[in-house]
């Protein structure tokens, strides 16, 4: 936290301009060496010019300066905005690294939010989120996040049980009190609300993660039936290889969609089929796990009966909901449900929207501005405080401990809520965190 740290915090590459960021306690004396004019005004961009340690021209960029606590990190921070490409953005970076700053590592702009209050660590893991999002439904609830939407639903949670520890010191401290003992139902009826409330939040994970993974939709058939046509169709590229020569897919292809209102991870797989290719059985079994683990099945055939084949087959090897698919529609004398055409595009938006149809049966409307849970280790304290919470009904209840005892068990409830928000000591939550960031956020 001493050190002044840079990086560009723009993708490295050929693009129309480059953002490289400073932030730190000289940050301002570290880019005042190479910059000129020097901005006069904070969070106004300035054209300036910049230059390396022997006075040569680098670029012409504009400079915007945030003066500390009033930035992004809470500490002082310029930003340069160069010209794109790979040669300048790098020779400004070293030009500031060679004047003393570090280079910094990934993540550790939002890091040091955290570490100075700027941000909580849901706020922190929404902006991985947001960075990292394949769909729209990814991004919404990730916006939700950073804004601070779980946050406070937490900080609401810990505040009750925070007032339910303050009732029962009261009643341990205070017993001779004109108001007499705090009566036992009251305790048990605010605990229950929290419980149900804990209960309510957890069930939000299964959302969380289908919307950061999306919907397993797999598409499943004979070999030579049209499922990579398919899966290229619903994409709208080609992704597959398509050919006519059985069992060409020998692994599962994956794609996200954003159709509807879950995003969808389509998996085209290997031909179902028996086999003593060794290598096409391998593809075989991979296709085996995915169906075993899928939301929802695309049972492909190019006849009426090549269908009813599969989605019979299929239906032993998972519990998904199975949708029948028969393909290449623009060679079948007679449409049926769900006939699509890779070639004229038949039936593909209808299909699409089957199913979106199903996924959501399955798993309610997409979560649009409540607060859920996207992350393994947010469901691990919440989970945690729910816990404890049940111990300590349980302790209550049964009048198994004295409620001086039982109180512990609120105590580690409000400490596993705060650990979802960072109100924690432990290095190695943010270590794991912020290695998954790019370098520059």
């Amino acid at each position: 936290m001493d050190e002044t740290i840079a990086a560009e915090a723009t993708a490295h590459g050929r693009a129309a301009i480059a953002v490289i960021r400073i932030s730190g306690l000289a940050a301002f004396e570290i880019a005042g060496r190479h910059i000129t004019p020097w901005p006069e005004g904070h969070r106004r961009a300035t054209l300036c010019t910049v230059r390396d340690g022997n006075g040569e021209v680098l670029d012409e960029a504009l400079v915007t300066t945030f003066l500390a606590p009033a930035s992004f990190t809470g500490e002082n921070v310029v930003e340069i905005a160069t010209h794109g490409g790979v040669v300048v953005p790098t020779l400004v970076l070293a030009a500031l690294v060679a004047s003393g700053a570090r280079v910094a590592l990934p993540g550790e702009f939002t890091r040091r939010a955290v570490l100075n209050g700027k941000l909580d660590l849901v706020q922190a893991e929404a902006i991985g989120d947001l960075i990292d999002s394949t769909s729209r439904a990814m991004q919404r609830v990730a916006m939700t996040q950073l804004d601070g939407g779980l946050s406070r639903r937490i900080e609401e949670l810990r505040d009750r049980v925070i007032g339910l520890e303050s009732l029962l010191a009261y009643d341990i401290d205070f017993p001779d009190e004109d108001d007499g003992p705090i009566p036992k139902s009251r305790i048990m009826v605010a605990t229950g609300s929290v419980i149900a409330s804990l209960n309510d939040l957890l069930a939000t994970a299964p959302a969380g993660e289908l919307v950061r993974n999306g919907a397993l939709v797999v598409i499943a058939g004979a070999p030579n039936a049209g499922k990579s046509s398919l899966f290229n169709a619903m994409l709208g590229r080609s992704r597959a290889i398509v050919t006519e020569v059985p069992g060409t897919t020998r692994d599962a292809i994956e794609a996200v969609l954003d159709t509807g209102p879950w995003p969808i991870r389509l998996v085209d797989t290997a031909g179902l089929r028996e086999t003593t290719d060794v290598v096409e059985q391998l593809g075989i079994e991979v296709a085996t796990r995915y169906l075993a683990s899928a939301d929802a099945v695309l049972a492909c055939g190019d006849t009426a009966d090549g269908v009813s084949r599969t989605a019979a087959a299929v239906s032993q090897l998972t519990d998904a909901p199975v949708i029948p698919v028969r393909t290449k529609g623009d060679l079948a004398s007679s449409l049926d449900v769900n006939t699509v055409s890779a070639t004229t595009g038949q039936g593909i938006r209808e299909l699409l929207d089957r199913v979106a149809e199903v996924v959501s049966e399955r798993y309610g409307r997409a979560p649009a501005d409540a607060p859920i849970l996207t992350r393994e280790r947010q469901r691990f304290c919440v989970e945690q405080a729910r816990e404890e919470m049940v111990a300590f009904a349980a302790a209550i209840e049964d009048e198994a401990l004295p409620a001086s005892i039982a109180a512990v068990h609120l105590r580690s409830a409000v400490n596993a809520l705060a650990d979802v928000t960072g109100t924690i000591d432990v290095e190695d939550v943010l270590d794991r965190l912020f290695r998954t960031f790019c370098v520059g956020k």
